[in-house]
């Protein structure tokens, strides 16, 4: 599934063609994708503009002059194609099978916006824009892993007393919205952290965060800002916007290297692959502590 960075990029992507546009017409050519569309749904949008697009963990928010927000979510395989603006060399053929373009947006510039999902994990949805936060798909999001909120003290917070594994609490979306798999493991290489360390152990029993979490918030975001800097990772099904790779997956210090020699300058461990809730976790048991 496109984790922050990915979903990110296709906003970046997006929002020329996008922001401060209108709706002329949609195309709706099915009634659901993972759910039913909401009633009306192309003629609720149809004229409408497009006051601002924003990313809130990885959902996509096209907020409305009608006081309603779009809210769209890629599921595992879901992309937009903007007609006439796929560039650039590093990309793959995109699905072309209409029976796989499901929402056609026609705005009033001229240009087209299409929705394409094989797998139809994704979905689009209407919320009127002032009940936003208190719906159940925001109400209980943690902070935004890019945002100044994620500090030190905030993880040490959130970590004290906990004997969950850190990787599993930098995972959890109540904590902080937006991390996935890939960047966990990737910033918790960064900052020397064992994935398998109980979140606790970083926190002194006077609640304070102990050196190896008060690397992490910035291993965060070093890692989420080079991934963007480099468009996204791409993994699978996912493409940016305009339908090329991201290239950060060419950078992976850990994250799908199972027996590759460790990245970190003067250790000798190898990265391990090991499962923890059904996902892999790669990391050096040497460094990583």
């Amino acid at each position: 599934m496109p984790e922050l960075p990915e979903v990110e990029t296709v906003r970046r992507g997006l929002a020329p063609t996008l922001a401060g546009a209108r709706i002329a017409k949609v195309e709706q050519r099915r009634p659901d994708l993972r759910f039913p569309f909401p009633p009306d749904f192309a003629a609720r949008l149809s004229g409408r503009r497009v006051l601002a697009l924003r990313r809130r963990a990885k959902y996509l928010l096209a907020d409305l002059d009608g006081g309603e927000t779009l809210v769209m979510h890629l599921g595992m395989s879901g992309s937009f194609r903007i007609d006439g603006e796929i560039a650039g060399v590093f990309h793959h053929p995109r699905d072309k099978s209409a029976t796989h373009d499901h929402v056609v947006f026609h705005m009033e510039s001229g240009a087209r916006v299409t929705y394409n999902d094989p797998r139809r994990f994704g979905f689009m949805l209407l919320i009127a824009t002032a009940e936003l936060d208190s719906h159940k798909l925001f109400q209980g999001l943690g902070a935004e892993p890019l945002s100044a909120e994620l500090d030190a003290g905030f993880l040490a917070r959130a970590f004290r007393g906990r004997a969950a594994p850190v990787k599993a609490l930098l995972l959890d979306q109540r904590l902080i919205a937006g991390l996935g798999n890939i960047y966990v493991c990737e910033a918790l290489h960064r900052a020397g952290v064992s994935p398998l360390l109980a979140g606790g152990r970083l926190v002194t029993a006077a609640g304070r965060p102990r050196a190896a979490l008060a690397r992490l918030p910035g291993a965060i975001r070093d890692v989420l800002e080079a991934a963007l800097a480099a468009g996204g990772s791409s993994l699978r099904d996912h493409r940016q916007a305009d339908g090329s790779l991201g290239y950060f997956q060419h950078s992976f210090r850990v994250y799908d290297r199972e027996g590759a020699a460790c990245p970190t300058p003067g250790c000798k461990g190898t990265v391990l692959r090991s499962v923890q809730s059904g996902r892999s976790t790669f990391h050096c048991p040497v460094c990583q502590k």
